[in-house]
Formats: structure tokens, sequence, C-alpha cells
């Protein structure tokens, strides 16, 4: 089914909101089997919503709008829809009745403007507004089916998962499809290609593989359709198997989760601890280690040691390496890492300097240059990186980095 995604609105095409609405619908739409030929922003004008849905009517299977219903005179789209499907406008008795039960419990008077919401084209199907109040529409023209949402996010996401997913799925001829991920680092997407060329040309045909990447790490998402989940299950499962006896050093979960949710489950399991040392990175490690719930049982603090007084006063690293070596060096990484694990009594310890860019390369030593360390009780092992010439992306690549090295040693991998 070939699919387009329109979002209607001044304050997008002027940059005053980031549309937010068409990258999760893609996502789920694409979930679902959906071919998105385009994602297109129009302005709050009746000719260019009118003009679109014409267009794309010519074109693809399915459309779906958002944006343009809410209660003030800029919002024109429902007005519009109506138009172009030549329906009679009538006042929908449930919807006028969630309007008055969400603004009674509010403790708000219902104003004309929002019961006028619940004035809706006669010849759509309504799709119930559990959080707002303007409901979602279905209509149907020349075998294209329209769906107009509202453009804030969360009654979008609601009226999409509770009302439109499961009448989609039904019109997809009865087929079900089944998804599994699976989360890699260390391989940059082309090089990761490259390794599983030949797996990925003898996936059965009803298998097909996206590759999602993002900085320091790649999400393989391999899709199966089929009439029996069970059956698809399974065919994903023979092939997933297929791919870690290739990459095992590369899968970091079979699941879509993040590393650090990856590495926090193993801590706890094992009821060990950590700490970081940082200066590249300037506490995003720490960040990302804190940001999954119950980290408190695992991490115990960190030290962004970005000057070298930091360095060297509280976590003993030797000025003598810091003048012969310079602070992004393999001795300096490692005796942070150490350092941090002594201090603070923990099992682990993780090092990071670096030259985060734009500025401070050299011949010897260019931007993107990282060292890190991972420590333990019983090991140091430490490793240098190239991560490029953008800042931003080197502090993330080195963040994930840290966590896979130390996901590793824990592994014994």
């Amino acid at each position: 089914m070939k699919a387009a995604i329109v979002t209607i609105g001044d304050e997008i095409l002027i940059g005053q909101i980031v549309d937010t609405n068409s990258a999760w619908m893609a996502e789920n739409l694409s979930l679902l089997g959906l071919d998105i030929q385009e994602i297109r922003s129009i302005p709050d004008k009746r000719e260019q919503i009118i003009k679109t849905l014409k267009e794309f009517n010519d074109r693809v299977d399915f459309v779906i709008i958002s944006g343009g219903l809410g209660p003030t005179s800029d919002d024109i789209t429902k007005a519009s829809l109506n138009e172009y499907f030549e329906g009679n406008m009538h006042i929908d008795k449930e919807v006028l009745s969630n309007i008055q039960y969400l603004f009674n419990k509010r403790g708000m008077i219902v104003s004309e403007n929002n019961r006028l919401q619940a004035l809706i084209p006669d010849n759509c199907i309504v799709l119930r507004n559990p959080s707002g109040t303007a409901p979602g529409m279905w209509f149907e023209k020349e075998n294209t089916i329209f769906v107009s949402l509202p453009g804030v996010p969360f009654e979008m996401k609601d009226i999409f998962m509770l009302d439109l997913l499961p009448r989609l799925r039904k019109r997809l001829n009865g087929s079900i499809i089944f998804h599994r991920t699976v989360m890699t680092h260390g391989l940059p997407e082309s090089y990761l290609a490259a390794k599983i060329k030949e797996w990925e040309e003898a996936l059965p045909a009803n298998i097909k593989l996206a590759y999602l990447p993002r900085p320091g790490m790649v999400r393989l998402r391999l899709t199966a359709v089929g009439k029996v989940k069970s059956e698809l299950e399974e065919l994903l499962k023979v092939e997933i198997d297929k791919l870690q006896k290739i990459i095992p050093q590369y899968i970091f979960s079979l699941k879509d989760e993040a590393l650090e949710e990856v590495v926090g489950r193993l801590l706890k399991e094992r009821g060990k601890t950590l700490s970081t040392a940082e200066s590249c990175t300037g506490g995003m490690i720490a960040s990302l280690v804190t940001s999954v719930p119950g980290s408190s049982d695992y991490f115990k603090g960190s030290i962004v040691a970005y000057d070298n007084e930091i360095k060297k006063a509280e976590l003993g690293v030797q000025e003598s390496v810091l003048l012969s070596e310079g602070a992004v060096s393999e001795k300096v990484v490692r005796q942070m890492a150490e350092g941090i694990r002594k201090k603070f009594n923990v099992d682990y310890g993780i090092g990071v300097s670096g030259i985060a860019g734009p500025s401070g390369g050299s011949s010897e030593k260019p931007v993107g240059t990282t060292w890190i360390a991972v420590s333990s009780a019983e090991n140091t092992v430490s490793k240098m990186f190239l991560f490029g010439e953008h800042r931003g992306r080197n502090i993330d690549k080195a963040s994930v980095t840290a966590l896979n090295m130390l996901r590793v040693m824990i592994l014994d991998i």
C-alpha cells in the first residue's frame, strides 16, 4: 500500500515548531508495511489543502494528515475536507459528549468554539480522541483512504494507536507483520552492510531488512509478512541465529534498547558498580547511565575532569605523564579509569579523553582522536579511536563506545 504523509500548519513552514509528527507516523506506518512515497508540509490554506488531496488521490492508496483541527479560525482543515469529499456537516453526539466530559473533568465550561469541534462531515468515519476535543476522521474516495488527525502529538498518537491502527490492520488483507530488532555497535553502516551482504541477499522473500544508523551504532530491523504469527517468529529466529554467527562481537542486543540499558542490566544482575571519569564527553556517559530507571543501584558518581589540574588532583593522573604524553593519551585515560575506580571504590571505572573539536587538533592528534579506558580490579583495557570532525557526534560516539567497552569487559568477550 503506497502512502503519503501531510502536515498542515503555517507554524511548521515558518520554523516556529518542529514537525515531529511526520517522523513518528512514517515509522509506525512503515512497521505496518506501508510504502511511504512522500512527506509534505503545507500551509493553512483551503486551496492548498484541496490541491494536495487531489494530487495524492491519483498517486497513493493511503493519505494521513495531521494539523488544522483546532477550535480557532485559522484551523480550516475540517472545512476543506468537507468540501473536497462533498459532505454535510452535522453535530456528532458522541464527539460532543466527549468534549463535555473533558471540560467537566477540568472544571471548565464548553465554549461555542469547542462545541463546534463536534461538527463533523457526515460521510466520514469518526476516530475517537480520548485525550482531546478534536476527533480524527476517515474518508474514502476512488480507492484511496484519507485520514485526518489532530496536530497535537499526544492526541495524534492516541487516536493512531487506539483506533486507526486496528482499522488499518483489517485492511491489509489479514496479513500479519512481525518485527525483530538487532542492535549493533562497532561497524559503520556501509561496513556492516558489506559484512552481512551474503546473509542479507539470502533472506526469504517475505523478510525485509532496514538499516537504521545513529551515532556509534546501527539498528537492524527485520520485518516479516505472512499469515501465521508463530511461523514468522520462527522464521526470524532462524535468520537472526545465522546473523549472530556472522557478527557476534558487534551485536549488543536482540531488541530495540540502548547500550546504557544493556550495561545497566548487566551491572545490576551481577551486583557490580560503576563510576566515570570524563573529559571530552563532559558527563555524557554519566548522563546516559543515569537516564535508566534504577541506575542508583549500580552507578556511584562521576568526575568531569575537563582541566588537567582536576585530572591530577582528583584522579591521581601523574603530571609527568600529562607533560610527556598529553591529556589525550593512553596512559592518561588508564590512570583516569583506575583513579575513579579506586576513589569511588567501585567495580568498574571508565576514563575518556579526546579532541572533540572543531579546534584543538594537530597532524599527530587530529580532531576526533579519543582514548577510552575501562578498568576493573583485574584488568584495564584501553583503545584509541578516530571518530571524525563533528563535535556533537564525537561526544555521542565516544560515550556509546565507552559503554560498549564496559559491556565487553563485563561479559569477558
